[in-house]
C-alpha cells in the first residue's frame, strides 16, 4: 500500500498492478480494490495483471488474454466468463483444472504432535499418510509458513514432537531434513528457492550433487543429462540448461525448484504457495505433477491461501488462524463456507456448538 501511495502522489495517469494480492490478506485485498475503484473514478488508467479469475471479474472492464507471448483475445468483461477465459488460456475448462486422480493412501509417514513456536504458532497436531496430499489453509499471518519451516529445520520450535515413520525427526537444519527425505518449495522462490544468478542445470542438481560427483569431482556429463531429463519431463521452457534462472518466467522457475526435489528423491514435498505468480496452464501442470508423485507413493503438504486450490487437490485440510489450529477437515466434508469460517473467525468446536 505504501508503494501505491508513492505512485498516487506522483499523479501517475496509468498504474500497472502486477499480482498485487499475492501476499495480501482478505481485508487488505478489499482495501486495495476500493482504492483501485477510486483511482478509476478520477480518470487514472489501470492495468491489472492477475492469475486469479475472481479478481479480474470484480474490478476490470476489459480483459486481455496472452499466451506464450502472443495476444489471444481482448474482450469486454461483461461478454465473457471463467470457462471462456480458461479455454482461451489453456484450451480446457475450469472444471478440468483440479481433476487429478486420488492416489491410494498408505500408512502414516509424518506426524506432528502439539508443536509450538513462541510468537508464531502453538499446539499444532496433524498426520500425513503415504500418497496423501494435505492442504494447510490459512490467511497471511496465520503461522502456516513458520510451521513448515520448523518441520523442515529452517526454524527452531519450542515444544512438541515431529516423527517420521515413528522415529523422532529432530532436524536442526535443512540439511538433516533433506537427508531424512523432506523437500521444501518456499513461498518466495526467488530469494529462498533458487540461486537466481546460476543456470538451470546447477539449480536442478543443487540438492543432489552427491549423485553426479565422486570423491569431490563433478561429472559434468551426468550433471547435464540429469538437467536435460527434468527439463524435458517437466517441459521447462528455456533456451538451454545453461540459461540463468532469473531469465525464466515465474512458472518455469517453479518447475526448476520442483525438478530439484524430484532429482533428490524426496519422500515428502512441502509446497508453500506453489502457484503464486504462475499462469493457469502451468498451474494445471503442477497439479498433474502432484498426481504423479502421489501415485508413486510420495506425500505432499500444500500451503495455500487460495481456497479453490486447497479444495481442488487436497485429500485433507488443516486450517489455521493467528497461530492456532482451528480444524482438520476430510475431503468429503469440504465446504467453502466452513473452511473460510475456520480460517477467519471461528474454531471447529465453536462452529459445532452453533
Amino acid at each position: 500500500m505504501i508503494a501505491i501511495a508513492k505512485v498516487v502522489q506522483d499523479k501517475a495517469k496509468v498504474i500497472v498492478f502486477d499480482e498485487p494480492t499475492a501476499l495480501l490478506a482478505n481485508e487488505e485485498t478489499k482495501e486495495l480494490f476500493s482504492l483501485i475503484k477510486k483511482l478509476k473514478q478520477t480518470g487514472v488508467g489501470i492495468i491489472y495483471i492477475s492469475h486469479r479469475m475472481e479478481e479480474i471479474f470484480e474490478i476490470c472492464d476489459m480483459v486481455t488474454v496472452l499466451k506464450d507471448g502472443h495476444l489471444v483475445k481482448t474482450i469486454p468483461i461483461t461478454e465473457t466468463n471463467n470457462d471462456q477465459l480458461i479455454s482461451l488460456m489453456v484450451g480446457r475448462s475450469m472444471e478440468d483444472m483440479y481433476q487429478i486422480e486420488i492416489a491410494e493412501k498408505g500408512d502414516v509417514i509424518l506426524e506432528v504432535k502439539n508443536l509450538s513456536c513462541r510468537g508464531k504458532f502453538s499446539d499444532i497436531s496433524f498426520s500425513l499418510k503415504k500418497g496423501e496430499i494435505l492442504g494447510l489453509f490459512g490467511l497471511v499471518g496465520s503461522g502456516r509458513t513458520e510451521l513448515m519451516h520448523c518441520i523442515y529445520g529452517a526454524q527452531k520450535y519450542d515444544s512438541g514432537e515431529i516423527t517420521m515413520y515413528g522415529t523422532p525427526l529432530r532436524a536442526s537444519n535443512p540439511r538433516e531434513a533433506i537427508r531424512r527425505g523432506l523437500g521444501l518449495l518456499p513461498e518466495d522462490r526467488k530469494t529462498q528457492g533458487l540461486a537466481m544468478k546460476l543456470d538451470v542445470a546447477v539449480n536442478i542438481n543443487l540438492a543432489a550433487y552427491d549423485k553426479v560427483s565422486r570423491n569431490g569431482l563433478l561429472n559434468l556429463m551426468k550433471e547435464r543429462k540429469t538437467a536435460e531429463r527434468y527439463v524435458e519431463e517437466l517441459q521447462i521452457k528455456t533456451p538451454s540448461i545453461k540459461q540463468k534462472v532469473k531469465n525464466l518466467s515465474g512458472g518455469n522457475q517453479q518447475k526448476v525448484v520442483i525438478s530439484r526435489w524430484l532429482n533428490r528423491g524426496s519422500e515428502i514435498l512441502i509446497f508453500d504457495e506453489p502457484t503464486v505468480g504462475v499462469d493457469v496452464g502451468t498451474k494445471r501442470e503442477i497439479y498433474k505433477i502432484f498426481e504423479n508423485l502421489t501415485k508413486k507413493g510420495n506425500s505432499i503438504i500444500i500451503v495455500s491461501s487460495y481456497l479453490p486450490e486447497i479444495m481442488g487437490v487436497a485429500d485433507k485440510a488443516v486450517t489455521m488462524r493467528e497461530g492456532k489450529q482451528t480444524g482438520v477437515i476430510e475431503r468429503n466434508d469440504f465446504n467453502e463456507e466452513l473452511l473460510l469460517k475456520y480460517a477467519t473467525t471461528l474454531n471447529s468446536e465453536e462452529i459445532k456448538q452453533r
